[in-house]
């Protein structure tokens, strides 16, 4: 490995802070590997956070103590992090405390034989067989019969005669579209089906079935943007997002819920579509239903298989079956309860999913049905065929005066490739933005455009698993199999691979060490809930508040979740807490509902995660509320139209990738919207 982001110094600090974080345990590697790890894992990720992290890591060391912590014993060092990172209630040493879940990363993802590592060369992983963990090629399913063979499908990869880089980019395009995801593969679909010359900028690389493997660190540090470590301002949220050709749907778990559904909703929720319109932004049911038509059916979605929730999916439902009785909340009497409905084909099909459990770094089999199998896919094959660009960075739109109506004509993208060269792509017709909530919004900022990165909206995620008293093998399914909607949130089973559910079960020491030790007796749901037009964009970057209410949902909602672990027949149960405390079996309703109450007092106390930012530029017909008009052209411009998720201008409390594509499909599907 040639780049090494950490120097000398940096590697005495982590190894001194694994060794503190294992002390008192039997590793099954040494602290030198879990550092080594974190090089490859920080080595393969693009932008600052390398650097930034460095810098923080010297800060930490330096709040501990400095020389004082680096030469102190084990247990000495040990009883520093209990006091100034497991234990303390400032904000500052709370931020610090994150920094397991890196070190987590490093000794759970450790990976032997290198950056291309096969699930055969880890057959004795040292660390993997701590877990009694087995790879999904050498799994021997009790369902065999029902069961397709893991085994690679490269059918649906886009051929590498659709891209270009810097060196062969063209000097202009009819329509340039930023962002390859969910809005921007729709909508560049839509627009080369009717003819339009398209050009489809991305900010990450292209990883088709065939490089995506169930190497954890080396997926995640390139799949995702900051290598799945981007925080708000504040550190409070990780913000999960796709960087990558075909964006977060690459790297999400394929659920296609829609935000205004006639049926499977709970009778109390609110209406979103309602929620718009009072705020000005009616949008036509008729027609986001004939949209979301048009997308279920080129994604091929259906509610998934049984068969892919045996373990954990069907744990959730079991266990809430079991709680409803205690409960006299008639939130919870008219809860709803489901499987998901996913982005896959059928059993019997080349794309039937293998339940390898590795969604959330990309399918390592090909059995998603992502932009680049779909939309992606249409939008090269059309008769005027679209290109992609990748590894190209829009900064800002260029204009070229006003029309007769004093609208700005767009006429350029000026880009940042990541080797350095910059660039103006010309666009003759027109510009469509869809790179995601946060870089929409600075990428409208940096043109000019007013009012945009307000009003922001996520989804928040906090898991609780728990220990059960038999083996689950829950890792052995579909990651995300069912879910019950409360009205006021969402409970969904989900378990992760083990470098991802290190960093997602709670505690420290031996008693964390203890807990993925039992990895295969664990069961894993998280509550997602809507922090709805809270955050907003300062500087670049995501600054996001939890108001009185949303913490007060957030605290109702794990309670919640706790109890039903707990008469599902959890022996304990670890809410996701900073501080990794335990809920036991047999403590009822109200004991748990005052352990909540007493140890949540503010966001920092909580490890908490959205994957659907939304909000930014919302759609609103008078253009002093919003920046997009109803629709989505941004306002007060002539050929600049915005079809990701940021056109949301409330809280949709359901994952947002469905509702997106939807949205983008409204305004493109068989129209000229430019000139």
């Amino acid at each position: 490995m040639a780049k090494k982001p950490f120097n000398d110094a940096q590697v005495e600090i982590w190894k001194k802070f694994t060794e503190t974080l294992f002390h008192g345990t039997h590793m099954a590697i040494t602290p030198q590997q879990v550092v080594d790890n974190l090089q490859v894992m920080f080595a393969e990720m693009h932008g600052d956070k390398p650097c930034e992290t460095g810098l923080s890591l010297y800060v930490i060391w330096l709040a501990l103590g400095g020389p004082f912590f680096h030469f102190a014993s084990p247990t000495a060092r040990k009883r520093k992090f209990e006091k100034k990172l497991q234990n303390r209630r400032v904000d500052l040493f709370q931020d610090f405390a994150r920094i397991r879940g890196i070190i987590y990363a490093g000794y759970y993802g450790h990976w032997l034989g290198g950056e291309h590592g096969s699930e055969e060369d880890n057959a004795d992983n040292p660390v993997l067989k701590s877990l009694d963990f087995t790879l999904p090629t050498a799994r021997q399913r009790a369902g065999a019969p029902q069961d397709p063979p893991v085994v690679e499908e490269t059918s649906g990869d886009l051929p590498p005669s659709v891209f270009f880089d810097s060196s062969t980019v063209p000097a202009e395009a009819e329509v340039i579209v930023i962002g390859s995801g969910a809005g921007g593969a729709v909508a560049a679909a839509n627009l080369a089906a009717s003819g339009y010359k398209v050009l489809i900028l991305e900010a990450g690389e292209h990883f088709p079935a065939s490089r995506i493997t169930t190497h954890e660190k080396i997926m995640s540090s390139n799949l995702y943007r900051d290598g799945a470590i981007q925080t708000t301002r504040n550190r409070d949220i990780i913000v999960f997002q796709g960087q990558v050709v075909g964006g977060s749907p690459v790297i999400n778990n394929g659920i296609a819920l829609r935000a205004a559904p006639h049926h499977v909703l709970h009778p109390q929720a609110e209406n979103v579509l309602d929620i718009w319109a009072s705020l000005g932004a009616p949008v036509s049911r008729t027609d986001l239903d004939t949209s979301y038509d048009r997308v279920e059916t080129r994604l091929d979605i259906k509610p998934i298989a049984k068969r892919l929730g045996r373990n954990n999916g069907t744990h959730l439902i079991r266990a809430w079956n079991a709680y409803k009785p205690t409960s006299n909340d008639a939130l919870d009497q008219d809860a709803v309860l489901e499987w998901f409905s996913k982005n896959w084909g059928a059993y019997g099909t080349d794309r039937a999913c293998v339940s390898a459990g590795y969604c959330n770094t990309g399918c390592p089999y090909g059995r998603k049905n992502a932009p680049p199998e779909t939309w992606l896919a249409d939008a090269t094959k059309a008769a005027t065929p679209a290109y992609i660009v990748t590894e190209c960075e829009a900064e800002e739109i260029l204009w070229d005066g006003r029309n007769d109506a004093g609208e700005r004509i767009a006429n350029a993208v000026a880009v940042k490739f990541r080797d350095g060269t910059r660039k103006a792509i010309r666009a003759t017709k027109g510009v469509v933005v869809a790179a995601g909530t946060i870089a929409s919004s600075n990428i409208l900022d940096a043109s000019r455009i007013k009012g945009t990165g307000e009003g922001i909206s996520l989804n928040i995620a906090c898991p609780v698993p728990a220990l059960m008293e038999k083996r689950q093998n829950a890792w052995d399914e579909d990651q995300m199999a069912t879910y019950v909607d409360r009205g006021d949130f969402l409970i969904e089973s989900h378990f992760q691979p083990p470098m991802s559910m290190s960093t997602l079960v709670p505690g420290w020491f031996e008693e964390h060490y203890q807990r993925m030790r039992n990895y295969s007796r664990l069961a894993s749901a998280g509550v997602l809930f809507p922090a709805d037009r809270l955050g907003e964009l300062k500087n670049g970057k995501l600054d996001f508040h939890l108001d009185d209410h949303t913490l007060n949902t957030l605290k109702r909602a794990l309670a919640t979740l706790s109890k039903v672990q707990l008469a599902g027949g959890a022996l304990e149960v670890y809410p996701a807490l900073l501080r990794g405390q335990t809920l036991w079996k047999g403590m009822d309703n109200d004991a748990v509902d005052a352990f909540f109450r007493d140890n949540i007092k503010e966001a920092d106390d909580v490890v908490l995660s959205s994957s659907h930012p939304h909000g930014g530029n919302a759609i609103n017909s008078d253009p002093k509320k919003g920046v997009v008009d109803l629709d989505q052209k941004v306002h007060g411009t002539s050929n600049v139209y915005v079809t990701d998720a940021s056109v949301m201008p409330s809280c949709i409390r359901v994952n947002a990738m469905l509702t997106t594509m939807a949205m983008a499909d409204r305004v493109t599907h068989g129209k000229r919207i430019f000139g």
